[in-house]
């Protein structure tokens, strides 16, 4: 499918300083990523929100993309409506796909109003510059519709999607995301909050892409166990024409021990309670690190160790901005960081997988190709030593390269490999590394 780059991180305009501006910051690097290998950007929410340095996670006007002077200025925290068109032309030129996120739960930045359905003051009197999507009480729980829905965020005001004007207005909004500001797809924000038929009726919408219409890519934040997430798919999946994808988080969290826990035993790889082992490799979307988990759960040890995994497996993995440019684990034009991966993923890893060795410290997977994408070997090695071992592979006399490797402890390369004809060779991996052979 790709590879996702997640566009942000908490407050990433005042931190490099680029306020206003990130728009055009992201659009010069546009470029870049796309010679990398990366296929589509997840932008921040795109609408005004409550406050001018606002992340966009408590959204005002919708429909003002940083053109209207309210919420303390006239640009959002990212940049200008123009910014932000330009940006997108710009991804599009680069075969970019892009992806935004939508917060449809809770709002902010309303004035107090009474709920007559309560008697409760709330800040629910939205009445943007855009003149679109006003919205009072009336759109908000305690409903006539609705009394309440699954959970709200915080104390911000809770959207009603009982109430067809609220209803309406959101199908509305994806609609014209999709055909008259070139998004390709959403990032489903808090998805525990509603129900899932409003994401299935967004999804269920159609895009234009010129005269050709297509389907919008749709991932969900459902922040739990294997088994809630499933329940959710589920939901918003039956009878869909366009399924929804959801964040791995157990399989994050996985990978966090495995990076972070001494004596972690990677047979807990193939154990099931995640997406990916569970057979959910058509929805998973794979990732490391997000906006949210890395402000109090951040990995700080061997994360390529991680990386190495989303990007060699099944699935449709993201990569967070901070990881590989601010704290340099991209080391683009080197085998050794994410960059490395990403040629990987794009060039090689295709089709099914195949466990051939799996002990505590040892781990040897084979992706067995489809189309242009021939296929590779994993190579996982949880110990202070070079480890390996003999293993049959699908490939007959064939020659091996080393796509990307790493290590905790050497800058020694692993060796290219040859299978005899039997498809047997010895697969290695440095200490407390990786290795990815690709057949050449």
């Amino acid at each position: 499918m790709g590879v996702i780059m997640q566009t942000f991180y908490w407050d990433c305009p005042k931190d490099l300083p680029q306020q206003f501006q990130w728009w055009n910051f992201l659009k010069g690097k546009m470029a870049g990523l796309s010679k990398a290998g990366f296929t589509a950007i997840w932008l921040p929410p795109i609408n005004k929100a409550a406050g001018q340095n606002s992340m966009g996670y408590d959204p005002y006007d919708y429909y003002d993309l940083g053109e209207f002077n309210q919420k303390g200025g006239k640009e959002t925290y990212f940049g200008s409506k123009a910014d932000l068109e330009a940006l997108i032309v710009e991804a599009k030129k680069h075969n970019i796909n892009i992806y935004a996120d939508m917060v449809l739960n809770h709002n902010s930045g309303g004035d107090a109003e009474i709920n007559p359905n309560d008697n409760v003051s709330r800040w629910t009197k939205f009445d943007p510059v855009s003149k679109t999507f006003p919205r009072n009480w009336e759109y908000f729980h305690p409903s006539d519709y609705e009394t309440t829905d699954q959970m709200s965020f915080g104390d911000m005001p809770d959207l009603c999607h009982r109430n067809p004007k609220v209803y309406t207005a959101l199908l509305e909004y994806g609609r014209w995301l999709l055909d008259e500001k070139g998004i390709d797809g959403f990032r489903f924000d808090f998805v525990k909050g509603y129900g899932a038929w409003m994401v299935r009726a967004i999804m269920e919408l159609r895009g234009l892409k010129g005269k050709a219409d297509f389907n919008p890519f749709g991932v969900g934040e459902c922040w739990d166990s294997d088994r809630t997430i499933y329940d959710w798919l589920e939901e918003v999946n039956t009878w869909s024409d366009n399924p929804v994808h959801a964040f791995d988080f157990p399989l994050r969290y996985r990978l966090k021990d495995l990076c972070m826990t001494f004596g972690f035993s990677l047979k807990a790889l193939l154990a099931g309670g995640t997406l990916l082992t569970d057979n959910a490799q058509g929805t998973a979307v794979t990732f490391v690190e997000n906006h949210d988990v890395v402000r109090n759960d951040s990995i700080v040890n061997d994360k390529l160790l991680a990386y190495s995994y989303i990007l060699t497996h099944e699935g449709y993995p993201c990569v967070f901005w901070q990881d590989y440019f601010n704290w340099n684990l991209g080391l683009e034009n080197t085998p050794n960081g994410i960059a490395a991966l990403v040629r990987v993923h794009e060039n090689y890893a295709g089709g099914t997988t195949s466990v051939l060795y799996a002990d505590d410290n040892l781990y040897i997977i084979q992706r067995n190709g489809w189309g242009s994408q021939q296929g590779l070997i994993y190579v996982l090695n949880n110990t202070g030593a070079w480890s390996g071992t003999w293993v049959q592979t699908q490939w007959k006399n064939r020659s091996f390269d080393t796509g990307a490797w790493w290590s905790s402890s050497t800058t020694d390369a692993p060796q290219q490999k040859q299978t005899n004809a039997d498809g047997w060779s010895d697969f290695w991996a440095p200490p407390r590394g990786y290795t990815v052979y690709v057949p050449v």
